[in-house]
């Protein structure tokens, strides 16, 4: 345990989110995702939702801000239904700590399965909502000045 940091967030985690450079991308994937499949690199929350995790992490992570949208989901399929609540709550976690975050990219699966390949790390959770996974692309971590504080207001919007 360490202070200011989420216990849901795992040692193997918080190493990963620590090697990751900035435009690298980790996926926060549901339980039906094939994440050995495509991973390179896969870690377990076993027991953890998605929107949960969010929360512990992106205190920790800021989101690439040189990219049209460092938020990508999985677009619904034809003939199958998308539940919007998904969407929505992890959008209140993500606006909780990054609000002036553009709206969430979708894109087809098998093109998330191609962005999920080269991702930096595959997280693998519990989330059991259908199409709950969702790509965090990482920015360029602020610099803290003197007073121990992040100038939050000079990261580039």
């Amino acid at each position: 345990m360490l202070i200011g940091i989420s216990p849901l967030i795992s040692p193997d985690l918080l190493a990963v989110l620590h090697r990751m450079g900035h435009g690298d991308e980790i996926v926060l994937a549901d339980a039906h995702f094939p994440g050995e499949t495509y991973g390179q690199r896969v870690l377990r929350a076993d027991g953890l939702k998605i929107a949960d995790l969010l929360d512990a992490i992106l205190p920790l992570f800021v989101l690439d801000t040189y990219v049209e949208s460092p938020l990508i989901m999985m677009a619904v399929v034809a003939g199958d239904q998308l539940d919007p609540a998904v969407e929505v709550s992890y959008r209140l976690t993500i606006d909780k700590y990054w609000p002036n975050t553009p709206p969430i990219q979708r894109i087809n699966r098998f093109d998330f399965y191609d962005r999920a390949k080269q991702a930096f790390a595959v997280l693998m959770t519990s989330e059991t909502a259908k199409y709950g996974n969702i790509i965090l692309k990482k920015g360029v971590t602020p610099i803290i000045d003197n007073e121990g504080i992040w100038p939050i207001s000079n990261i580039h919007e």
